[in-house]
């Protein structure tokens, strides 16, 4: 079965800096090493890494571009990341491959009856649609009801030997590593860490903010702030994975206060696999992907957020514990092979019954 992974506009898939799709995707096609697949993204100097690439132009011949490659390919099954626009102009011309959409978030809802009906007239142009949780799988039917049989979630993965560092003997750090945006919850951070860092000055913080080059200006008010604490505040900026993964490894509380539904939390995943105890906001799919093992703020607030650091910085045992067992559950629960294995059978599944459909 050859697969053909169309990234959106804008994804280089990059080995060093990728975004969360980008990692998804390849830690669930490291996850199933015999598929037949290539993937399709934007062209650049960056490392891709092992996997197949075929590298795309970033100007208007893109679509073209991709379109020829495709038919050079001839997939059986082509996976449209994220773009449903992209993904139904492109679908048009491959009627007989097994067409995706792989939804990383959430679609916008229709405005109304004739914006749900536009909806709906897309969606005839693929034969699935996979959400990154149950949780995202939900929302979307409760805007698309009709749907339903041809939904799916396979949970995002996490690569734990990646990740993976002992619980115990952690640094006194709270770190927090997400888009320097409000929906991460990064204005609500700034906020509580003041009075925790007063009240407890052996504890540092840490803040991993991407998309700086974007969102500096609305994140840099609500960081200034923290000044004041010198080098027990340490904000860095869009910095590359491998420096994200070093301090989750060592930090005894990572956050994850999004006040929007999360897709799934991939950051979540991150800090759980290397061995943090998480305090987070279970909104969306964050429960999904922590299970009982995180400390959660129903209430979400600066005092809340405040309220939970400060749990955990007085029970160490209890850290601990959460560190431990959460490391446990996603070793067990998000493994590559075993999600990998999920999308496996829904494309042999998809493919079969689009056979059967043209047979008949």
């Amino acid at each position: 079965m050859k697969i053909a992974v169309i990234l959106p506009p804008g994804c280089h898939f990059s080995l060093s800096q990728p975004n969360s799709m980008e990692t998804v995707v390849r830690t669930l096609a490291q996850g199933d090493p015999d598929a037949e697949m290539r993937i399709f993204c934007c062209d650049s100097d960056n490392d891709h890494g092992d996997l197949p690439v075929h590298a795309l132009p970033t100007c208007k011949k893109r679509i073209a571009a991709l379109e020829e490659a495709l038919e050079d390919f001839q997939p059986d099954v082509i996976e449209f990341h994220q773009q449903l626009k992209q993904a139904v102009r492109v679908a048009r011309r491959f009627p007989r491959a097994t067409r995706f959409l792989y939804r990383h978030n959430a679609l916008k809802s229709p405005r109304n009856l004739l914006d749900k009906w536009r909806y709906e007239q897309r969606f005839k142009q693929m034969d699935g649609l996979i959400f990154v949780s149950e949780a995202g799988r939900r929302d979307f039917l409760s805007d698309f009801p009709s749907q339903e049989q041809k939904t799916f979630a396979v949970p995002n993965p996490i690569n734990v030997d990646l990740w993976h560092a002992p619980v115990e003997n952690r640094e006194q750090v709270i770190a927090f590593a997400g888009r320097a945006m409000a929906e991460k919850g990064v204005d609500l951070i700034c906020a509580a860490l003041p009075a925790v860092l007063d009240r407890h000055p052996d504890w540092r913080a840490v803040l991993m903010l991407n998309d700086w080059e974007t969102r500096g200006d609305w994140a840099e008010p609500h960081i200034a702030p923290l000044a004041r604490y010198g080098d027990r505040v340490r904000v860095m900026k869009s910095a590359p994975l491998a420096k994200v993964r070093a301090v989750m490894q060592k930090a005894a509380i990572a956050l994850t206060p999004s006040t929007w539904a999360e897709p799934l939390g991939l950051t979540a995943l991150e800090a759980h696999a290397a061995g943090a105890a998480l305090i987070s906001s279970g909104r969306g799919g964050l429960r999904e992907a922590s299970g009982p093992h995180a400390l959660y703020v129903d209430h979400l607030s600066a005092e809340g957020l405040q309220t939970a650091i400060e749990a955990l910085i007085a029970d160490p045992g209890q850290r601990l514990a959460m560190a431990r067992a959460a490391q446990d559950y996603v070793t067990r629960v998000h493994t590559p092979t075993y999600r990998a294995q999920q999308l496996r059978q829904l494309r042999e599944q998809a493919v079969q019954k689009k056979e059967r459909q043209r047979s008949a």
